[in-house]
């Protein structure tokens, strides 16, 4: 009996390195994915035109992922103003391809698809517009 646990013991003490990694890298993932939906989220609300607000979004959720090092085989960043009126919301939903091709050992999909989606408000007191020059306080 002893032998035998002697020789499986290191198999299966790899194997749940195997899966703790593999889900470590998962939950990794899905809380870089959250911050930059965040991120973007916010981005987006400080922003004065919808066309703006995309970009700004989708410029964010790329340099969040890229700064964490995460990289997505495909990743798509949706925007949703609602007109940019004080007090309404900014939705963003960023989903990432996340590539898990070097877990394939344990039969893990070579890659999953991971969304997140954020919600920030606008604030209520901004102006429409941003013609303050020549006014004195």
């Amino acid at each position: 009996m002893a032998v035998e646990v002697t020789i499986v013991a290191p198999f299966l003490i790899m194997l749940l390195v195997f899966v703790g990694v593999v889900i470590h890298r998962g939950v990794d993932a899905r809380i870089r994915i959250d911050d930059a939906a965040h991120q973007a989220a916010r981005a987006a609300s400080i922003e004065r035109t919808p066309a703006a607000a995309t970009s700004a979004a989708q410029a964010t959720a790329v340099n969040t992922l890229s700064s964490a090092g995460l990289a997505c085989r495909s990743l798509s960043v949706m925007t949703s103003t609602g007109g940019l009126r004080p007090g309404g919301m900014v939705t963003v939903t960023v989903s990432c391809d996340v590539d898990f091709g070097d877990a394939l050992i344990l039969g893990v999909p070579g890659d999953k698809t991971l969304s997140a989606t954020s919600v920030e408000p606008i604030d209520v007191w901004r102006s429409g517009t941003t013609t303050t020059a020549g006014r004195s306080s």
